[in-house]
């Protein structure tokens, strides 16, 4: 059995290894990480939301250090797969505006338990939001923009 770390090249999910600017389609990233041998699949979806908290969120714009997303991804995913060998894990992120209600990010993982299916996702999750260059761009419904967040204090964003 084969172990996949990354996102497959020339897809039908993303351009890039990991990146994408069209939606994000759930069901290819879990047939890239399919095997008859793993018994238990984990499928993550980032969403943008629209809630109480969050305010009248129409859709987010997302931009980043693309060639850097890519290697930190290819790093992330040897992680994982130290940590969870046997295993297959795709992950994709969208860039571009992403409507609320969309995937922003996915991560498909599939081990020989599910439980470990579950802890590669939350994994990759986790490190993805402390570790990449993604810059997000509220637009809300009356068209006004905000920047959320600043994940890399010290880092320029694109607006700078």
């Amino acid at each position: 059995m084969g172990t996949s770390w990354r996102c497959f090249p020339r897809s039908p999910v993303a351009e890039g290894r990991h990146l994408t600017r069209r939606p994000i389609e759930p069901a290819a990233l879990l047939a890239a990480v399919s095997d008859p041998g793993l018994g238990g699949a984990a499928l993550f979806l980032g969403t943008v939301r629209r809630g109480a908290e969050d305010g009248p969120v129409a859709s987010i714009e997302y931009s980043a250090y693309e060639e850097m997303v890519e290697s930190e991804f290819d790093r992330i995913l040897a992680e994982a797969g130290q940590r969870w060998p046997g295993g297959r894990v795709a992950v994709c992120h969208r860039l571009g505006t992403v409507p609320a209600g969309e995937a922003s990010i996915a991560i498909a993982a599939a081990m020989p338990h599910r439980a470990d299916a579950f802890a590669a996702c939350r994994f990759v999750i986790e490190a993805a939001k402390q570790r990449l260059p993604v810059w997000k761009q509220e637009i809300l419904d009356d068209g006004t923009r905000r920047w959320r967040g600043d994940p890399h204090p010290g880092a320029r964003s694109p607006q700078e």
